[in-house]
């Protein structure tokens, strides 16, 4: 399918793709910030912000939003991520305007009401605070903390309490004011529409629009592991659970395709966006190893896209009477399997169709196809949706075993335990 790009004079990035099986559309703003944009003292700035264009404009009162999208029969929300953050609209397409018309005001409109930053400051707390009712929240995110030692991807999108409890108004309108302008948004629109007509419409609600401040570039770069972290997460919980973690690489590195195309050989294909596709791990290596066996009542991989390198990670959950120790060693035996005997052809075949057709049923609908044209744009390129599953294609048995020997060994390896306590007052020890 053909996408129309097209730069507003204000620097925003319009990308079109027509779809005209269903009479439906779909409206998409991105904006490059995320948690790895923020520093120490105002950690989860980014996703407060984004909780703050909900909250009205001088034209759109809050609530508004959501009578008049739910009133033209359509779906709206927004997300915050570590690269990036998104809001969007998908409405029957002879009422997609709507959605250009709700982005152009709040890029440039929100409120910012004291009032209302205060309300949301305990709202966001208090999401912070769901969070931490889930054990496997507090091991990821010791993991996280412990396996970045420098760069942002340690903090937590939602950020920290004691950043939450002291950020201003003034600080959030200024992360406003500076990263959610037309020079650093790029604007998808899929659906049923003549790109031509759409554009023209794009234009009288965007192409006026002001553009930000130059933005400062993130400079952080996660030094080298020099050997292997270990935490452990004390706290009440239900059950023990384990997490490996290896630094691999960022979405644009040639070892991503096969990274992909391993972690599918390990526990299945997963689609590359978020949700979408069917579960295939039954058959898989780690499935089978651990589950099958009764060492652990879940098991399983994940490797995903991210602007800097990220991590490819392992996680079970413990099935009594077996211990976190009996767990991680199953999992780093599937691992050492890999690099010292690689995998077949038949297996790398297998894993290949598989993650081909997860990426294929995660670009079904306009939403999901606005979303990953979105995602790569802000990653690497739009055009890496058109490319994507020829590097899956691409990957060889060869290929598979080098990026396991390459970066899944013990001195990149960073490994998590929760313990489940009686007490209420939980802890974290950190043996790196």
């Amino acid at each position: 399918m053909t996408t129309y790009e097209h730069r507003l004079p204000n620097g925003m990035l319009v990308l079109l793709r027509e779809s005209h099986a269903a009479p439906v559309a779909t409206c998409w703003v991105w904006y490059r910030v995320g948690s790895r944009n923020e520093v120490p003292g105002t950690t989860g700035i980014s996703h407060w912000v984004e909780h703050m264009l909900f909250k009205g404009t001088p034209t759109i009162a809050k609530g508004e939003m959501d009578r008049l999208i739910a009133r033209n029969g359509g779906t709206f929300n927004g997300f915050t991520s570590y690269d990036y953050t998104a809001y969007y609209e998908t409405l029957p397409s002879d009422k997609i305007e709507l959605g250009l018309q709700i982005e152009s005001d709040r890029m440039m409109n929100s409120l910012f009401d004291p009032e209302e930053v205060e309300s949301e400051r305990t709202v966001i707390i208090s999401e912070r605070e769901g969070h931490e009712n889930d054990p496997e929240w507090w091991l990821g995110s010791a993991m996280m903390t412990s396996a970045y030692q420098y760069h942002p991807y340690r903090n937590e999108i939602i950020g920290w309490k004691s950043d939450l409890l002291a950020m201003t108004r003034d600080e959030l309108y200024q992360h406003y004011q500076s990263y959610y302008m037309p020079n650093n948004a790029v604007l998808v629109v899929v659906g049923d529409f003549d790109h031509a007509e759409m554009l023209a419409k794009i234009e009288r609600y965007f192409a006026h629009l002001p553009a930000g401040p130059a933005l400062p570039a993130v400079r952080a770069v996660e030094p080298e592991q020099q050997g292997e972290r270990r935490v452990v997460i004390r706290r009440p919980g239900a059950a023990q659970y384990v997490q490996v973690a290896y630094h691999a690489v960022d979405c644009r590195h040639a070892d991503f395709a096969p990274l992909i195309v391993l972690d599918a050989v390990l526990s299945g294909a997963k689609g590359l966006g978020f949700g979408g596709g069917a579960q295939t791990n039954r058959s898989a290596r780690i499935y089978r190893a651990l589950v099958e066996t009764q060492i652990a009542s879940y098991a399983g991989s994940g490797f995903r896209p991210s602007f800097d390198p990220g991590l490819f990670e392992l996680d079970a959950t413990v099935q009594e009477p077996n211990t976190c120790e009996d767990v991680e060693r199953a999992l780093v035996a599937e691992v050492e399997r890999v690099r010292a005997e690689g995998v077949s052809p038949a297996e790398v075949a297998k894993a290949i169709k598989q993650t081909r057709a997860q990426i294929a049923y995660s670009s079904e609908s306009v939403t999901q196809q606005a979303l990953q044209l979105g995602m790569w744009e802000l990653l690497d390129s739009y055009k890496r949706l058109d490319t994507i599953l020829d590097e899956v294609a691409a990957v060889t048995p060869e290929d598979v075993q080098r990026v396991a020997q390459t970066y899944l060994h013990e001195n990149n390896r960073t490994v998590g335990y929760f313990i489940p306590t009686e007490d209420e007052a939980g802890e974290a020890e950190d043996e790196a």
